[in-house]
């Protein structure tokens, strides 16, 4: 449709969904991308609403006292932009306001704008647990903690009914019950926020999770030794009465069994985390190795469109018809799409050299892949560096092979059937390490 408005109005709502990732780099390229002019003033003020949230979650993200204050500074310059574009009696502009006055450190004006948003206008649920939760969080900063507490809860409860993965208010209330000593439910707390985080895969969230969780767990752990503790003391006090003796010992045991379980269980979380940060640190080096392919190949084949139209154009404008029908018979489709998999294949083997060697080794020596002079993959291994990348289906395979998709389900079929590991096969290509 070449809609430009709804193209930019996509395009923010892609950057959105990328700072709420933890993707910064990729928010902003994505929303730099939009060209602002002749757009409707309710997509500027959105545009302008989101880059500013990017830059103050990157400047929390950092927390480093330069690169912070200059992300804030730009944060607040992109929300005074998008003051110009919204209508003051609007819940939008009471939004925009009561933040624009929070983010410049102005607790009074930011908790007076903030008020009155809640008192005077009907706040959508989404609205609501901003308002709250901005609220706790700067009755916390100026020392009202009960009525931080009350705010927090209120912002919590609101997530919950929006049903909105989002976990800054549930942390900073866990945080808050755990300065106030109530530790069992602000560790709860702190483990339902993290749940969020990492279904949403908000890393930076995840991050901020961590700076606490380790402290509350930690006192969590003190308790429970102390309780172990304790139970020896009163199994010593108890030395002479040989029934109190062994109900102790009884309860020793099964406070110890607990232990041992929470330990194994965090052991397993600590190597789960290293092998997803693995994961991630892959995935993403993929992904940026990726984007950059998928952008020149695209630049490129509208640069060759570009020409090839313009050319066209010419040639129909001077009436040459026959010189069209030879330029149309001589464009050499096959040629572009070698070109095309040649790309691949160099993307490909940059991000998994030992593809190959890896590839064969599942296989007998009768049946292991020998490229021909000048190929970095053959059909067979194009296939199955796609699986490798995640693209499991036959259809999308098909498609970018120019393949049939039974011609694909053959290629698979017969290439386990040589293999080692028939059953296992698809597992033994994702084991293989990129880089």
């Amino acid at each position: 449709m070449q809609n430009q408005p709804k193209l930019a109005y996509a395009k923010i709502k892609e950057g959105f969904v990328l700072l709420s990732s933890g993707l910064f780099t990729e928010a902003i390229d994505t929303l730099q991308s939009i060209s602002l002019a002749q757009l409707p003033d309710s997509v500027k003020r959105e545009y302008y609403s989101v880059i500013a949230r990017t830059y103050y979650d990157l400047a929390d993200y950092n927390r480093d006292p330069q690169f912070t204050s200059q992300h804030t500074t730009k944060g607040n310059a992109y929300l005074d932009s998008a003051l110009l574009y919204v209508n003051e009696n609007t819940n939008e502009y009471w939004a925009i306001e009561s933040l624009r006055r929070m983010k410049k450190k102005d607790w009074k004006g930011a908790k007076y704008a903030f008020t009155y948003w809640m008192n005077n206008f009907d706040l959508p649920r989404h609205f609501d647990a901003i308002a709250t939760s901005s609220l706790g969080y700067i009755y916390s900063l100026t020392g009202y903690e009960d009525k931080a507490i009350e705010y927090l809860i209120l912002a919590a409860i609101a997530d919950i009914k929006n049903a909105t993965k989002e976990t800054v208010a549930l942390r900073n209330l866990a945080n808050a019950l755990f300065q106030r000593g109530d530790k069992k439910r602000a560790y709860r707390y702190i483990i339902m926020a993290l749940e969020d985080a990492t279904y949403y895969n908000a890393r930076h969230r995840k991050i901020e999770i961590a700076t606490i969780l380790p402290i509350i767990e930690g006192e969590r752990l003190a308790v429970v030794e102390a309780q172990k503790t304790k139970l020896i003391y009163y199994i010593v006090a108890s030395t002479f009465l040989s029934v109190l003796v062994l109900a102790f010992l009884i309860i020793i045991y099964r406070q110890l069994k607990k232990i041992t379980k929470i330990r194994k269980i965090l052991q397993n979380t600590v190597n789960e985390q290293k092998e997803l940060n693995s994961n991630l640190s892959e995935a993403n080096q993929i992904k940026e190795e990726y984007i950059g392919y998928f952008f020149n190949v695209n630049s490129e084949y509208i640069e060759k469109m570009d020409d090839f139209q313009k050319h066209v154009f010419r040639k129909i404008s001077a009436r040459q018809f026959d010189d069209l029908h030879t330029l149309l018979k001589n464009t050499n489709l096959k040629k572009e799409r070698q070109l095309l998999f040649h790309r691949f294949d160099e993307i490909f083997l940059k991000l998994f050299p030992n593809f190959i060697a890896e590839f064969n080794k599942l296989f007998p020596d009768e049946h292991q892949v020998v490229l021909k002079k000048g190929e970095l993959l053959n059909s067979e291994l194009r296939i199955f560096a796609l699986i490798r990348l995640g693209i499991t289906d036959n259809e999308k395979i098909a498609k970018f092979l120019n393949f049939s998709v039974t011609t694909i389900y053959t290629y698979k079929t017969k290439t386990k059937s040589k293999s080692y590991f028939r059953e296992a096969f698809d597992e033994k290509i994702m084991d293989i390490k990129a880089f």
